[in-house]
């Protein structure tokens, strides 16, 4: 899937994670966290895993985790994808 425009999913609460992704010409993943000493490695590996099962290869993927539960991160993870995508 190519992304094509501008799109988020999530919130900035507490338990919930904030995903944005835009068009690029590469793949760009920032991920920010409060529990990153904790779980970035977790939260990198779900990040990566959506993107590829999705064959994103391209595009500005921003993440602001607020401590979300694995099952959180993928759901934000795919309606971001499909707001910004295209097959």
């Amino acid at each position: 899937m190519e992304i094509r425009k501008n799109a988020a999913a999530g919130t900035l609460e507490s338990s919930d994670i904030f995903i944005c992704v835009e068009p690029y010409d590469q793949l760009s993943v920032q991920i920010q966290s409060v529990v990153q000493e904790q779980y970035m490695e977790a939260i990198h590996h779900t990040v990566f895993q959506v993107l590829e099962e999705f064959g994103v290869k391209s595009g500005k993927i921003r993440v602001n985790d607020r401590g979300a539960l694995d099952c959180v991160i993928r759901a934000r993870m795919e309606t971001a994808i499909r707001r910004g995508g295209s097959r």
